[in-house]
């Protein structure tokens, strides 16, 4: 065989492996307990069906939102994470958690598609004989460490006269319904879209109360406002007015254009069957992108173009 048809060969070879090579994304969530990792889960598993195996994606635990954006530093390729858009806002603010920081660390960040928005939840056991937040006193709540919901649940304990009134217990969420079946708790709190696996969980093995906030406490918050609708959890017939915060899918600029079209093409036309897994992905619609303020991934505005969503000029 002559050398020209062997090189022609090797080069027909090497595209054919390049065409069906597989592109490998890590997924950064959360806490394995949480809501949001059985999300991702969701998330992987379909993406990666819809795209024929094109995208395979690794689902990675994480201890919370501001770990994943910090990861961004020192993160290269197709690197993915979830996280409140008002953290990506701070990082590149350089406040608050993200003070020592360098804004320009930040800087590569761009935003995917929205998820199931964070819910905080403040389960407590009806033997405890709490139905408000003021009943609380005296009392122990189970907060978790290092998560949202944890330090959203202290700021309410502060903002709602309670401070140094209860006791915050800061061990891992993952025990929180067996120590509340079993009285070592009173209560726990959790941030998760609902209805969230934890909650059904306590709600299926113990009588619980979930506390419901006044629009004043809410108010006070500075977060907005969502009802869980009676019935969504066992044992709870009336309405509960909570907290809730939005919470996106981000990348960085080391995934190329078309990896991040295709992320985000698969997961929106994976919705219909998301859906059908858990009902929390009904609200979620392009009209989400509204809550986002750092710029799109190309891939992912060529996709929202494509389909002709409202995108705001400044996330273009």
């Amino acid at each position: 065989m002559k050398l020209g048809n062997i090189l022609l060969i090797g080069a027909v070879g090497v595209l054919a492996l390049n065409v069906n090579a597989s592109e490998r994304i890590t997924y950064k969530s959360a806490k394995s307990s949480s809501s949001y990792y059985q999300m991702a889960v969701q998330v992987g598993e379909n993406i990666a069906k819809k795209s024929n195996n094109d995208l395979k994606i690794t689902i990675e635990e994480s201890q919370g939102s501001v770990q994943n954006v910090k990861e961004v530093r020192k993160r290269k390729g197709n690197y993915v994470f979830t996280t409140p858009p008002v953290l990506v806002k701070l990082a590149l603010g350089q406040k608050a958690m993200f003070k020592k920081d360098k804004a320009e660390d930040y800087s590569s960040i761009r935003t995917l598609f929205p998820i199931p928005y964070l819910t905080m939840h403040m389960v407590v056991s009806q033997d405890s004989g709490i139905k408000t937040f003021a009943d609380l006193k005296g009392k122990s709540l189970l907060i978790g460490k290092g998560s949202f919901g944890a330090k959203e649940a202290k700021k309410y304990v502060n903002l709602f006269g309670l401070k140094g009134e209860v006791k915050l217990v800061g061990a891992e969420l993952s025990g929180a319904v067996a120590a509340l079946k079993n009285g070592q708790i009173d209560g726990f709190a959790t941030a998760g879209s609902y209805p969230a696996p934890n909650v059904i969980e306590a709600a299926a093995s113990a009588k619980i109360n979930i506390l419901s906030m006044t629009d004043e406490q809410i108010a006070k918050t500075k977060r907005n406002k969502l009802i869980i609708p009676a019935g969504t959890y066992a044992g709870i017939e009336k309405n509960i007015a909570t907290t809730t915060l939005p919470v996106g899918v981000y990348t960085t600029t080391s995934m190329s254009e078309e990896t991040a079209y295709k992320f985000t093409k698969a997961f929106w036309e994976s919705k219909p069957n998301l859906e059908k897994q858990s009902i929390w992905w009904k609200a979620i619609t392009p009209k989400n992108l509204s809550m986002f303020n750092v710029k799109l991934h190309k891939g992912a505005l060529k996709y929202y173009n494509e389909i002709n969503a409202i995108v705001p000029d400044r996330l273009k």
